[in-house]
């Protein structure tokens, strides 16, 4: 593929009383915009929960994880693989990983940042000794990295790569030859209105106290705030074939972000707030320019007193709309394709128009994913 391609996923959502993302106070993080404070998730918190959530479809061993124990867990499949004791796993792990310029971190048994692969890239550095493993480990020191250093270990690395490394990126700061260029980028999710942070005020009472006894057992307080958030993302097609190396594989890859970034939610204080909501509003816009983050709709906050009396959330969904009209027609940039899909309901008429103007059609949000698939690939199976 050469050419640029774009897909820009735009979210409106709305959030009961909640703490998705605190701060360094153990408050909602916030941020100023238009003016006035607004609620804010940062874009690292819906990438996580977005990873996390990918576990619950995707099968462990087709993913990667982040983590500064590579040298302990590359140890492990060493030994399973070539059914050698730790001792000489360790020091074959240590031969295959120090030419990388991966490095020692200050916990015993850590690497000296976190470091982000495929379970499937470890097990093929593994395979790269796994027959040999009693020969090499038989060598010494000076003869052991003269034989690794034939081996392909850090082509290993940087080919293979499960979705999450290719749509997410990697970055080694000291070994820029084992970088992968992200091809998802993720806004801070803000809310589309003013926003006041209160606290929960809580107790608990110990379940042993005798009758005369009174009093809670602890006090605390939770910040937390409710808001409809606005929610961007945008994937770089063009970039996700360049690290998997197939337009299929790059299209499923989308999907599988689509479904992910849409239905999943940060978790912090989840049990205390039982916060999960599915949106009111995913649209998609395929583009060939440029992404476009239509946050500019929001720079005045939505207000229910004079927007609407049906809820924020549709005003947002409308503002939003005429948003994306307003910059097609000033910049003459349409998509090259839109699909969409929302919760509104009969009385909000006058806002599905809107929405079908901006952004074709509503369907399911199942159909919504084909129909992108099959944008992407053509038509292809």
């Amino acid at each position: 593929m050469t050419s640029r391609q774009y897909i820009d996923v735009h979210i409106i959502q709305t959030v009961p009383p909640a703490n998705l993302n605190r701060d360094d106070q153990g408050n909602p993080k916030e941020a100023h915009f238009g003016g006035t404070r607004r609620s804010r998730v940062s874009s690292q918190a819906w990438k996580r929960a977005t990873r996390m959530h990918f576990t619950e479809r995707i099968s462990p061993q087709d993913l990667g994880t982040r983590t500064k124990r590579i040298a302990g867990k590359l140890t492990e499949r060493i030994g399973d693989i070539a059914q050698v004791d730790t001792a000489t796993a360790a020091r074959l792990t240590g031969a295959l990983l120090t030419p990388l310029g991966i490095t020692a971190g200050r916990k015993e048994g850590d690497t000296a940042y976190l470091f982000f692969y495929g379970r499937r890239q470890l097990d093929a550095v593994a395979a790269l000794v796994g027959d040999r493993a009693a020969e090499l480990a038989a060598l010494d020191d000076e003869k052991l990295a003269a034989e690794i250093k034939q081996l392909p270990v850090r082509d290993t690395f940087r080919t293979g790569h499960p979705i999450d490394v290719a749509l997410f990126g990697r970055m080694v700061a000291d070994i820029p030859a084992l970088n992968v260029d992200a091809a998802v980028q993720v806004a801070h999710a803000l809310s589309t209105h003013t926003t006041e942070l209160e606290f929960d005020y809580y107790t608990a009472v110990d379940d042993e106290n005798e009758k005369e006894e009174t009093g809670a057992g602890m006090i605390g307080t939770i910040g937390f705030n409710s808001a409809t958030l606005y929610r961007y993302a945008t994937i770089g097609m063009h970039q996700l074939v360049d690290n998997l190396s197939d337009e299929k594989s790059a299209a499923d890859a989308v999907v599988q972000f689509l479904t992910s970034f849409a239905r999943s939610m940060p978790t912090g204080y989840q049990n205390s707030f039982a916060h999960q909501t599915l949106p009111r509003l995913v649209a998609v816009t395929v583009r060939t320019d440029q992404p476009v983050n239509l946050v500019s709709a929001f720079e005045e906050p939505v207000t229910p007193a004079t927007e609407t009396r049906a809820g924020i959330a549709p005003a947002s969904i409308q503002r939003l709309a005429r948003e994306q009209l307003t910059a097609v027609r000033a910049w003459g940039n349409a998509p090259a394709f839109t699909a969409h899909c929302h919760t509104l309901a009969p009385e909000h008429g006058e806002t599905v128009g809107v929405l079908e103007e901006a952004f074709g059609t509503p369907r399911s949000f199942d159909a919504l994913l084909t129909d992108v698939r099959t944008h992407l690939t053509g038509g292809d199976a």
